[in-house]
């Protein structure tokens, strides 16, 4: 049985912290802003806008120590990632999650963040957010749907999520608990203890920046580690800003994941708006959700 956080409460403190890339804390302000202006207070961690003269928010060190301390904190009810990048999987082990086991809180995050959450899934049966970060804040990003999606799911609402048919879509009903992320991440935890078992689940992923071979490679790590063979059902988020060789792989991004999955017999959406980019809706990793994948659209509903 997968536990459920508490849900938040106004007055109720968020820890922001970056357990992987730097960030700078002015490119953090508005989501600080936002998240006092819905009615929560804010603790800010070191490794947010650190004096780190290198890729990582803090030495390994520093950033186990701010993630433990906020895990830790019964004063702190939920942590927000400010970013993700590369790091989490540098310190993941060293991580004592016996406290966080009896009183659980909410992590929030995506990307290199797939790394905690789905540690956390597998070895303290425990639910997370896969929502925007900090910067998603920006430009006017707080008030989208996708940044409002994080705020409702944060107090608890139940949110139901709608998109456009793909002319790859498998039609289908399907429920079951909710797994996955980044998919780099998602291969790079193949064979740990932060590994998850997605038998009868329903699996999400997205990603970007990679070529158009790494994610052929990437699922075919999957499906051949069996990753792919029970699922409940299949949904393709974002796959954003791909590269392709000098000479050409010789297809899309959706024909790559098409060949790969269209033997399955469960439903398959394509381009639902999770990824990278601004259509990123907060998902609830091991929540439980019913996917209808129709002639007409796609619905994912939290039940």
């Amino acid at each position: 049985m997968i536990k459920t956080p508490p849900y938040l409460k106004k007055g109720d403190t968020i820890g922001i912290t970056c357990p992987a890339g730097y960030m700078a804390k002015e490119k953090a302000q508005t989501c600080i802003d936002t998240l006092q202006q819905w009615g929560y207070q804010v603790m800010v961690g070191k490794t947010l806008g650190s004096n780190s003269a290198n890729y990582f928010s803090g030495t390994d060190e520093e950033r186990l120590n701010e993630l433990q301390t906020m895990l830790d904190d019964d004063s702190i009810h939920a942590i927000l990632c400010g970013r993700g990048g590369y790091g989490t999987s540098r310190i993941i082990d060293r991580l004592d999650f016996k406290k966080f086991k009896r009183k659980p809180k909410w992590i929030i995050g995506f990307s290199d963040i797939t790394v905690l959450q789905n540690h956390i899934f597998t070895t303290c049966k425990t639910a997370s957010i896969h929502a925007p970060m900090a910067s998603a804040f920006n430009d006017g990003g707080a008030e989208n749907e996708y940044v409002l999606s994080l705020k409702q799911m944060l107090a608890g609402k139940k949110n139901k999520y709608t998109s456009g048919t793909h002319a790859y879509n498998q039609q289908g009903n399907a429920s079951g608990e909710l797994v996955g992320g980044n998919l780099s991440l998602l291969a790079h935890l193949t064979g740990t203890p932060s590994d998850v078992n997605t038998k009868n689940k329903l699996l999400f992923i997205e990603d970007i920046g990679e070529y158009l071979y790494g994610i052929d490679r990437m699922l075919y790590q999957l499906k051949r580690s069996g990753k792919l063979d029970n699922l409940a059902g299949l949904i393709i988020g974002g796959f954003t800003d791909m590269k392709d060789t000098d000479r050409p792989f010789g297809k899309n991004i959706d024909e790559v994941i098409y060949d790969i999955v269209k033997d399955y017999a469960y439903p398959i959406c394509f381009h639902f708006p999770v990824s990278h980019g601004t259509e990123n809706y907060a998902l609830k990793i091991g929540g439980t959700y019913q996917l209808t994948v129709g002639k007409t659209k796609v619905q994912l509903s939290e039940q």
